[in-house]
């Protein structure tokens, strides 16, 4: 009977581990900022009643409130509001510190999710700060850029899986990016800087912020919103299933001719490193 007690109760045990490890945690004790850090600019940061707030100060240059701990894959949610309808924000996903740029003052790099309730109307949108800039304009999928409500909370999911970063605003499927960038690094809150000083002073507001670190599984996205697919010649399932292929295999020419021609050319053109490309001719 002991026995059969014990086997039950490591039973338990190992489904209440397995739940907890499932489960999402805060990132903010709603108190402080303990386990956070400042980085790059000067705008303030604090909390308030329970809330992260950020305010904006005149020629800061972009402020960063990043986590002191490092992530991997990770399922991200949090509700954001912006009190300026011409400011900006952003979430940084996998991101970095470099603080010997701007002169000492350092930068922050990495793949952020935009907030962006501007006429542009680019909220959920990836774009890579203070490195390549736009991965993924929301012109790329027009129908999720009434996303964003004003003057309100905005409640946004990240999910950093593999090589994948998905976004959504309010439910709404907004942006997929594939890239082999960065696997690791912290997640941060931005203070966009501001050059008008009627801007100065506006605050932007962060909370119920939740991470999820394991048994993670991706959300499918509905059918025909684009994918920004950076791994060379390749497909995901998904975009495959919209009915994408590939004209080039990134490693032969089939399917493929010269003009004028019944096959590839012999001379001029090559296939190297997973490209096609024409060789240089004085011609």
């Amino acid at each position: 009977m002991r026995h059969i007690c014990f086997i039950i109760f490591c039973l338990i045990n190992s489904l209440c581990l397995t739940a907890q490890s499932n489960t999402s945690v805060s990132l903010f004790d709603s108190k402080t900022l303990h386990g956070w850090k400042v980085l790059a600019g000067t705008s303030k940061f604090s909390v308030e009643n329970g809330v992260i707030v950020a305010t904006t100060v005149l020629n800061s240059g972009n402020t960063f409130l990043a986590t002191e701990k490092e992530y991997g894959d990770f399922i991200l949610e949090l509700d954001v509001k912006l009190e300026s309808p011409e400011g900006n924000s952003g979430v940084q996903t996998r991101s970095h510190f470099d603080d010997t740029a701007n002169n000492g003052r350092g930068k922050v790099y990495g793949r952020q999710v935009e907030v962006d309730p501007t006429i542009r109307k680019w909220t959920g949108g990836i774009y890579d700060e203070g490195r390549r800039k736009w991965l993924y304009p929301m012109n790329l999928n027009a129908n999720a850029q009434h996303a964003y409500k004003e003057n309100d909370y905005n409640h946004f999911r990240i999910e950093c899986i593999g090589n994948e970063i998905k976004t959504w605003v309010n439910g709404i499927a907004c942006a997929d990016v594939i890239d082999t960038i960065d696997r690791r690094g912290f997640i941060a809150l931005q203070a966009h800087n501001v050059t008008k000083p009627e801007q100065a002073g506006k605050k932007i507001y962060f909370k119920n912020i939740r991470i999820k670190t394991s048994g993670l599984k991706s959300t499918p996205f509905p059918a025909g919103i684009y994918v920004v697919n950076h791994v060379p010649n390749t497909l995901t399932d998904y975009e495959k299933k919209n009915g994408w292929k590939l004209l080039f295999d990134g490693k032969t020419s089939k399917g493929w001719t010269g003009a004028y021609k019944d096959n590839f050319p012999t001379q001029g053109w090559n296939i190297r490193g997973g490209s096609m490309n024409v060789e240089a001719s004085s011609g």
